[in-house]
């Protein structure tokens, strides 16, 4: 797997990857927190609307998660890939990488 040896790369990669999963982790919350109050409140009047601003929201939240677990140069599935391209170009020879 690709990865670089400095230990000052490594501390900054590890404080990036802590950063975006955090960052994840405190929208998630923001978004239970106030979904589960607007349902409170929808299902006091006896309406359901709030499943609306739930699912826009809920969207969004999916799409951050793809980036940060998922699409991220930090992610163990990006880190794969790259190693998968990285072997398969130096198995392939110098005629094969223009």
């Amino acid at each position: 797997m690709y990865s670089e040896t400095s230990p000052d790369t490594q501390l900054q990669q590890a404080r990036r990857r802590a950063g975006m999963k955090l960052g994840w982790y405190l929208h998630a919350s923001a978004y239970l927190c106030v979904n589960l109050g607007l349902m409170a409140l929808a299902l006091s009047q006896g309406r359901h609307w709030a499943i609306y601003p739930a699912l826009g929201w809920g969207l969004g939240l999916l799409m951050h998660g793809l980036v940060v677990w998922l699409a991220s140069p930090a992610s163990p599935l990006w880190q794969r890939l790259v190693a998968r391209e990285l072997r398969a170009l130096q198995e392939s020879g110098p005629e094969q990488r223009r």
